[in-house]
C-alpha cells in the first residue's frame, strides 16, 4: 500500500508531464484513444467522486472566519475567466467551435490542482480549498448560465441540458463521495493517499481522447488555440491577484486567488465540450489542462523562492 501511495504522490506532482505525454499519444494513435470518448463523462465523475471523498465540514470553516476572501474568490472565478474568454474569442475572431470551447473552459469552476499549487506557493490552502469547493458546488447553475449568456451567438446551446449534465458529472459524484466518506470513513481515509493517482489517470485519459478526436483539425488550429490558452491562463492569474489586492486581502490570499482564478476545472470543460460540441471544442480544455499545471508550477516556484528570501532576510 505504501508503494502505491508513493507512486500516487509522484504521479500527482508530475501531472503536467503525464498530461503532455497523453496529448502526444492521442495525436499519434488517434484510433486507440477515440474509443475513450464515450467514457469521458464517467472519467470526470471518478475525479469528482474523489473530490467528494476528501471534503469535510472543516474545509468550509474559513467561510465563517474570512467570508470576504471566499466571496471575492468565487465572484472573481465566475466573472474574470468567462469574460476574458469571451474577449479573446472576439479579438482573435475564433471559429465557432473553438470560441465555444474557450468560453466553456472559462465558465467552469476552479480545478482541484489549484489546491496543490497554492500549497507550493505558500498561499492560503484553506482558502483555496473553500473557493474550489464552493465554485464547484455552484457550477451546475452558474456554468451553463454564464456559458449560454456569452456563447449562444456562436452555436445552438441548450443551457438546460448542460445543467443536467453538470449535475450528473459533478454534483452527483461529489454527493456520493461525501456520503461514502461519512459511512465508510475508515476505509476512505485509508485509500485517500491513492486518490491523486486515480484522478491523474482519469484526466489524462480525457486529454488523450479529445486530442485523438480532433487530430484532423489540430494541424490547422492547434497553434492558435495554444496562444489563446496561454493568454487566458495568464490574464486569469493577473486579474485574480489584482482582484484580491484591490479588495485589501492579505498577500497570501492574493497569491491564492490568483491561482484559483487562473486554474480551471478543464476536465469538466473537456467533458461538456465533447458531449455537446465535438472533440475540437474540447481541445482548449485539454491544452488548458496541460498548460495551467506547467504555468502554475512555475508561478508557485517563484513565490516559494520569494518567501524563502524574505524569511532569510528577517
Amino acid at each position: 500500500m505504501q508503494t502505491l501511495i508513493r507512486l500516487s504522490q509522484f504521479v500527482g506532482k508530475t501531472f503536467a508531464l503525464w498530461a503532455a505525454l497523453l496529448a502526444v499519444l492521442g495525436y499519434l494513435m488517434p484510433e486507440t484513444f477515440k474509443m475513450l470518448l464515450p467514457l469521458v463523462p464517467w472519467l470526470l465523475g471518478i475525479v469528482m467522486f474523489g473530490m467528494g471523498l476528501t471534503l469535510a465540514p472543516t474545509d468550509f470553516k474559513i467561510l465563517g472566519q474570512h467570508p470576504k476572501a471566499v466571496v471575492v474568490g468565487v465572484l472573481a472565478q465566475f466573472l474574470i475567466m468567462p469574460f476574458t474568454a469571451y474577449a479573446l474569442a472576439l479579438v482573435f475572431k475564433l471559429p465557432p467551435e473553438i470560441a465555444v470551447g474557450v468560453i466553456l473552459v472559462g465558465s467552469c469552476p476552479g480545478g482541484t490542482a489549484s489546491n496543490v499549487i497554492t500549497y507550493l506557493a505558500r498561499g492560503n490552502v484553506a482558502l483555496s480549498v473553500a473557493v474550489t469547493s464552493i465554485s464547484t458546488l455552484l457550477a451546475p447553475v452558474l456554468t451553463p448560465a454564464i456559458f449560454y449568456l456569452l456563447a449562444h451567438q456562436w452555436l445552438d446551446i441548450s443551457a438546460g441540458k448542460m445543467f443536467i449534465s453538470i449535475l450528473q458529472m459533478v454534483l452527483l459524484p461529489i454527493v456520493l463521495g461525501v456520503a461514502a466518506h461519512m459511512f465508510f470513513k475508515k476505509q476512505t481515509e485509508a485509500a485517500a493517499g491513492m486518490l491523486p493517482l486515480v484522478s491523474v489517470v482519469s484526466i489524462i485519459l480525457i486529454i488523450g481522447a479529445v486530442v485523438a478526436g480532433s487530430k484532423s483539425k489540430l494541424a490547422d488550429s492547434g497553434l492558435l488555440i495554444f496562444v489563446v490558452v496561454i493568454l487566458h491562463n495568464g490574464i486569469g492569474y493577473l486579474l485574480g491577484f489584482l482582484a484580491a489586492k484591490f479588495s485589501k486581502l492579505p498577500y497570501d490570499a492574493q497569491k491564492t486567488l490568483a491561482i484559483e482564478v487562473g486554474m480551471q476545472n478543464s476536465g469538466l470543460g473537456a467533458a461538456l465540450a465533447a458531449a455537446y460540441f465535438g472533440p475540437l471544442a474540447a481541445v482548449p480544455s485539454a491544452i488548458f489542462s496541460v498548460w495551467h499545471n506547467i504555468s502554475g508550477s512555475l508561478l508557485a516556484s517563484y513565490w516559494a523562492a520569494k518567501a524563502e528570501r524574505q524569511s532569510a532576510s528577517e
